[in-house]
């Protein structure tokens, strides 16, 4: 595997078996990960009329008299809204959960939380208690909130440069297909009736399953493993499984050129090896402030933008443009087919297109969208025919707009754009306003659209536009770009890496180590030698690396 002279090593083209296993791992991860979060959020509209009714019935049985509808929406609300406040609780325990357990062990682990809400759901009407349904509401979104974010970094530290952002963006398609899957599964016909509804409720079971049997058989992430827990026997062999061979060169380069900027950093901080940074670190870091300010709004726009709503405030549209109440469920479905379609569709496009435009695209889209969604609704006001069926259209673009960019780029960011040791931070972060976002508008929605009514989704277009303009200036394109060409174009964006520049001067990273020299696997196996009587490798001293040299395994 060694190469010498002046000629750069070229990538062998990869097996036809390659990404067979990447592909299963996807899969595996997927349906018990970002797939319960569509899923979840699907199902329990199907039966909003039938848990407020056990609602009242067992405040009936228990009390002697029935609740004031205002006080039984306030119960669902609770319900409802425990799953968000879940999800936030999910999202800050993942960053520890992948540091000590790791990105795949996290994911299996994060089920308990599902099977706990799953035995309280299937005994609800037996312990007469619709406390239980929101304690299992609440332990399901700290299941979607960790997977949400575990399962992104899983993807984006497995998969190789020229997939990442498909492999990636998987979570998208497996979270519409959970929104599809939900609203086909919550038919009437099926589980979405009175005496059924808490085997709905309790259907996220079965995927969760699925993915405990079929997890564990799959490889860890590669760079967890040699950055992270330094074993890099574990590194090469995760890596060859993932791509049906003998680990590629140029990918393993990538690894020893993070490696090194995570030991430099440890080094400057006085620390023995690379320890994953918290969320406060991040704050108060200024080289690392364009990233987190970009991954904050990504984050926040992706809820806040309406999409959710739309899904809400359908059902009304539909029964204003006529079709009757008990068709409806069936129309619904489309709009979960909708999304399905476009995030499929921007999984093929994102490695051509790449992720700045989809983003911006799907925003500036959703943008007019608005527009044309509110004057239809303001004509429809006014009794103008027709405007319910274009106002149908609208749901479907805007749902269309959103699956093509921000439903799956969003999720990819923090994996792309964060060191290894920053990486788990920065979902915690990402995850958090994404959740908070969607309890703002879960609560907030029902009195804009009381107080606002034609005008309700104007918030919505507000907030399309400032992401579409605030992305397009703060988020360099980061297709097919290593970390440290990644990096480099956020640190242009840094005032402090410039003032930093006008004192030492320091040689980044990317001249260290130069994707395309080559790479010895023997020296990979075997243990650097220390510069230093105790052991320890000094990291001060440039690495100059020669076409014909290999390039040594720096230990963490």
């Amino acid at each position: 595997m060694n190469s010498s002279g002046d000629s750069e090593p070229e990538e062998t083209s990869p097996p036809s078996g390659s990404t067979k296993i990447l592909a299963l791992t996807v899969c595996s991860a997927a349906i018990g990960g970002t797939f319960q979060y569509g899923y979840n959020i699907s199902i329990i509209n199907s039966p909003t009329s039938y848990i407020q009714s056990f609602i009242n019935e067992t405040y009936m049985e228990r009390w002697g008299k029935s609740l004031d509808s205002p006080q039984v929406t306030l119960v669902w609300t609770l319900i409802v809204s425990f799953f968000s406040l879940g999800g936030l609780v999910g999202a800050l325990l993942a960053g520890p959960l992948a540091v000590h357990f790791g990105r795949k062990k996290s994911l299996l682990l994060n089920n308990v939380f599902l099977f706990a809400g799953t035995v309280l759901v299937l005994t609800c009407r037996a312990a007469k208690s619709f406390e239980m349904v929101i304690i299992a509401r609440f332990l399901v979104g700290m299941n979607s909130g960790v997977s949400m974010n575990i399962q992104p970094m899983y993807f984006g530290e497995s998969a190789p440069k020229h997939l990442r952002g498909a492999v990636a963006f998987s979570s998208a398609v497996f979270t519409a297909f959970g929104i599809f899957l939900g609203q086909v599964v919550g038919l009437t016909e099926l589980l979405g009736s009175q005496p059924l509804w808490p085997y709905l409720l309790a259907s996220n079971a079965l995927p969760g399953l699925i993915q405990l049997l079929t997890l564990p058989w799959f490889p860890e992430s590669p760079r967890y493993l040699l950055i992270d827990r330094g074993d890099r026997e574990a590194c090469l062999q995760a890596l060859g499984r993932l791509r049906g061979g003998e680990p590629p060169v140029l990918e393993i380069e990538e690894l020893l050129q993070e490696q090194e900027q995570q030991q430099q950093q440890s080094t400057s901080s006085k620390s023995g090896s690379a320890v994953a940074k918290s969320p406060w670190t991040l704050f108060k870091d200024p080289d690392l402030r364009s990233q987190l300010r970009t991954v904050m709004g990504a984050s926040s726009a992706m809820m806040l933008c309406g999409n959710d709503s739309i899904y809400f405030y359908a059902y009304y549209i539909f029964l204003a443009a006529g079709i009757p109440p008990e068709k409806i469920q069936y129309i619904t479905i489309g709009t979960g087919a909708s999304e399905l379609i476009a995030s499929i569709l921007s999984n093929l496009l994102i490695e051509r297109v790449g992720r700045r435009y989809l983003l911006v695209g799907g925003y500036s889209l959703m943008s007019c969208w608005s527009v044309v969604f509110t004057v239809t609704l303001i004509l429809q006001s006014h009794g103008v025919a027709g405007m319910a069926y274009l106002s149908m259209v609208c749901v479907f673009a805007y749902i269309l707009s959103f699956g093509l960019g921000p439903a799956g780029v969003t999720g990819i960011l923090p994996a792309e754009i964060f060191d290894q040791a920053s990486r788990p931070a920065a979902y915690m972060v990402a995850g958090s306003f994404m959740w908070i976002s969607l309890f703002l508008v879960g609560m907030l929605f029902p009195f804009i659209v009381k107080n606002l009514g034609s005008y309700c989704f104007l918030p919505f277009l507000v907030v399309c536009l400032v992401s579409a303009v605030f992305l397009g200036l703060t988020l360099p394109e980061t297709k097919g770009k290593t970390l440290a060409e990644i990096t480099a174009d956020f640190q242009g964006m840094n005032k402090s890496t410039k003032e930093k520049s006008k004192g030492q001067v320091e040689k980044p990273i990317e001249t260290h180590y130069k994707l395309g020299a080559a790479c010895s696997f023997t020296n990979l196996m075997q243990d650097p030698e220390p510069d230093h009587k105790n052991g320890d490798i000094n990291l001060n001293v440039p690495v100059e690396i020669e076409m014909n040299q290999t390039v040594p395994f720096v230990a963490t």
